[in-house]
């Protein structure tokens, strides 16, 4: 198998955005697509990642946004590698471990979305889960992040238990300094927000094993983007 062939393999269904863009970053990073090169065309990038046009497109954009790919039109055009790409951060001093972080980070979130849903909650509780969840899709963009780390420890606070709180709170912490890494992709918070309500609704319907799942396929999503811009 070559390499453009391992990359541009069929994503998962469950973070099909995230997923397309650490593939696409991968064959840039790794020259599998080098600087100057065009990708292949659309309809062939979607078939061979198994993802629709919209998302390939929404993928692109992002990318050529952050400054790896740029559009060129006309007869011989397409998407292009730029000459110069932006410089990846993962060296950046002080930056915690990337696979360390997202591990731990799995193993926490997880089991609190678990517990979460395992618990008969009470009606404050479920308010608090409600309201946070509101509040995470709302509001100005460049707030988001503060929002969405909210609504993570809302979800480990009415686990009841103190320790784990200050983990996710401790974990969250390290996320974010990842995070703030790399940019903030307009269809990434329109698909957080989606995966959140759909933790949210599995911890109210005391759904343990959804909880975790919905939990999982979410928290995969932002690795797969950390993993892409920063690996």
């Amino acid at each position: 198998m070559s390499a453009g062939d391992a990359l541009f393999r069929p994503v998962r269904a469950g973070n099909a955005f995230e997923e397309t863009v650490e593939r696409l970053l991968q064959a840039v990073r790794l020259g599998v697509v080098g600087a100057g090169e065009r990708l292949p065309a659309e309809r062939e990038l979607s078939e061979r990642l198994g993802v629709s046009r919209v998302t390939l497109r929404e993928a692109l954009r992002a990318l050529s946004d952050a400054g790896y790919v740029e559009a060129r039109r006309g007869r011989y055009g397409g998407t292009f590698v730029r000459e110069v790409l932006p410089r990846p951060a993962s060296g950046a001093a002080g930056l915690p471990d990337l696979e360390d972080t997202l591990c731990l980070r799995y193993v926490l979130e997880t089991g609190a979305a678990e517990m979460a849903a395992a618990r008969t909650l009470s009606q404050a509780e479920r308010q608090h889960l409600t309201g946070t969840l509101a509040d995470s899709s709302e509001g100005d963009p460049a707030d988001y992040r503060r929002r969405d780390s909210r609504l993570h420890l809302a979800i480990a606070e009415v686990t009841a238990s103190g320790s784990l709180t200050t983990a996710v709170a401790d974990v969250r912490m390290r996320v974010n300094r990842l995070l703030d890494e790399i940019p903030q992709l307009e269809a990434n918070l329109e698909h957080s927000n989606r995966q959140h309500a759909a933790i949210v609704d599995a911890i109210l319907a005391g759904d343990p094993a959804g909880a975790r799942h919905a939990m999982a396929e979410h928290i995969d999503g932002t690795a797969s983007l950390l993993r892409g811009f920063l690996r």
